[in-house]
């Protein structure tokens, strides 16, 4: 059989399809991606009331025009859910950056005309048919589940343009009520937030073995480490064997230099600037050589030590690795209040509508440092994205109990 010939099916849904992605295509080739911030509120709510009066007129003119009652079956639903479906794949994979180098755009998908096209086509669908269903008032599970799915993707797409994602860096003792975007811009917020303490809780120290020309661990591709949990610790690096004899985890470099050689040591210095040092013993079983000194990683105010083995060989401890570390902090808002909480990297803060995560800190400075940076991100349109989720749950699970029993009514 023919194309466009009543009743049209898979083959035509394909074409439709087809047709979205190259007039996608086009667009992203003259008139570049999509700016979304030109559907900033109150923008894009006129073209949410603009979608739910297309998705009505649509559904009320179904019996005049046969390809809107063709986008309420399995022929139109099942290539754009596919269209839709790799499109997301390619998505996952590959990096999205902030701005897109080129008109192709698929590494700012979000931007991307096809891929915007394509998720409408999805979106105009899934109301139609919520229409019906609510029209006709029958399959709760199934209207559930068009209708959450209608709101999740209108709101989650049309709200990306009131999202803010910003980035604030907060001195100790010094409130900040400013924060720049991706693009460099400074944004005044409702709300300041004030740094008390910023801690970092590290993993041990580790020792490795390096190539003393390169600078590289050793083996070359399988490093070999010792965690030093505590004194005492004993392991191997290559041919040698280790023993840490002293930890000091606050300490400051003291050097001392006679007629024939400068010597250096470690000893207890619990202030700003301490680094971590170990004094430990390596002897080498084969030869019975042995050497004996001090390591430490060093810190902004120390230089880091090693441990000369031979002419190519020496033991250093790399930079401590941080395990957590956390903000102190309180935020003030316009409306008078004042909350004073702990942030982490993976328990945010909650005040009036903005999370305010734990980003970075002063990495120079270390467990030392004095300042926090935060990533603070207000998205006003998540709720009704949550409602919409929540309601395609609920259709799923209603489907699920009234699916036919086996050798019951289908």
């Amino acid at each position: 059989m023919g194309m466009w010939i009543k009743p049209w099916g898979i083959k035509e849904g394909m074409t439709i399809g087809a047709g979205l992605l190259m007039t996608g295509i086009l667009l992203q080739c003259s008139i570049g991606a999509i700016d979304w911030t030109l559907f900033a509120y109150p923008v894009n709510a006129v073209v949410l009331v603009l979608l739910l009066l297309l998705v009505g007129c649509g559904y009320v003119w179904r019996n005049r025009l046969y390809v809107l009652r063709f986008l309420m079956t399995g022929g139109a639903a099942i290539p754009a859910l596919l269209y839709t479906g790799v499109l997301t794949i390619l998505m996952g994979l590959t990096p999205q950056m902030v701005s897109s180098n080129g008109h192709l755009g698929i590494n700012q998908m979000l931007t991307f005309w096809p891929f915007v096209l394509t998720y409408l086509w999805v979106t105009v669908i899934a109301g139609m048919v919520a229409v019906k269903q609510i029209h006709r008032r029958r399959q709760l599970a199934s209207c559930l589940s068009h209708v959450g799915l209608f709101i999740a993707l209108v709101t989650g797409t049309l709200g990306n343009a009131d999202m803010q994602r910003l980035k604030m860096t907060v001195k100790l003792g010094k409130p900040e009520w400013r924060a720049m975007d991706d693009r460099g811009k400074v944004t005044e917020l409702p709300l300041a937030v004030n740094l008390h303490e910023f801690s970092i809780d590290e993993y041990p120290p580790k020792l490795v073995i390096i190539e003393n020309t390169s600078g590289n661990p050793l083996p070359e591709h399988h490093p070999q480490h010792i965690s030093v949990e505590n004194e005492g610790v004993e392991g191997s690096l290559l041919d040698w064997q280790v023993k840490v004899n002293r930890r000091l985890d606050y300490a400051a470099q003291v050097t001392s230099q006679d007629s024939t050689a400068v010597e250096v040591r470690y000893e207890e210095w619990p202030s700003v600037g301490a680094t971590s040092a170990v004094y430990l013993t390596a002897t080498h079983p084969q030869t019975g050589e042995v050497k004996e000194g001090w390591v430490s990683c060093g810190s902004f105010a120390f230089p880091y030590h090693g441990l000369t083995l031979d002419e190519q060989h020496s033991i250093v401890m790399p930079e401590r690795e941080p395990r957590k570390f956390s903000s102190v902090v309180s935020v003030y808002t316009q409306s008078g209040a004042k909350v004073t909480d702990t942030i982490l990297v993976n328990r945010p803060m909650n005040v009036e509508g903005w999370k305010i995560y734990q980003l970075s800190y002063d990495e120079h400075l270390g467990r030392w440092s004095d300042t926090s940076v935060f990533e603070l991100v207000r998205d006003p349109w998540l709720p009704a994205v949550y409602v919409g989720i929540i309601l395609m749950l609920a259709g799923g699970v209603l489907l699920f109990f009234r699916s036919p029993k086996k050798g019951g009514e289908k």
